[in-house]
């Protein structure tokens, strides 16, 4: 027989698992930025106004991914206490931030290939932290 599952333990192993996916995001980003600057030489410049132009460098790829993440745990872990629909709810607001966030590498990139190389990095961690997020959201009743 199997013992059943306690809330503290099915909350620790939903934490776990938001937690893995913050993570994973950031992984996924540094890989993508891997293959994309030292592998493919593409150079990930931006400019800001009138500002010189600046490389985005692996750090600062791996912890917006790892940012991102943990805001989307945040968000997610607010509609578990207050949404019916939490998948569906996180899912929509999750993919409205990830098409917004696009605007950011497209206005501020400095070469066609910057921008390209950016989007990629925002689609990859989208990738990762969307479906996986969304996949630990309560089901009604939990």
């Amino acid at each position: 027989m199997s013992a059943a599952v306690t809330p503290a333990v099915r909350d620790a192993r939903r934490s776990r698992a938001r937690a893995l996916c913050a993570a994973g995001g950031a992984a996924a980003a540094a890989i993508a930025w891997a293959i994309e600057v030292p592998l493919l030489g593409i150079r990930l410049t931006v400019r800001f106004g009138a500002m010189a132009p600046q490389t985005v460098v692996a750090g600062q790829v791996v912890g917006a991914a790892l940012v991102a993440g943990l805001l989307g745990w945040l968000l997610l872990a607010g509609l578990d206490r207050r949404a019916a629909r939490v998948r569906t709810a996180w899912t929509a607001v999750a993919l409205l931030v990830l098409a917004v966030s696009l605007a950011l590498p497209l206005a501020a990139a400095t070469t066609t290939s910057a921008a390209v190389g950016l989007v990629v990095l925002h689609l990859v961690v989208g990738t990762v932290v969307i479906p996986g997020l969304a996949s630990t959201a309560r089901i009604a009743g939990q």
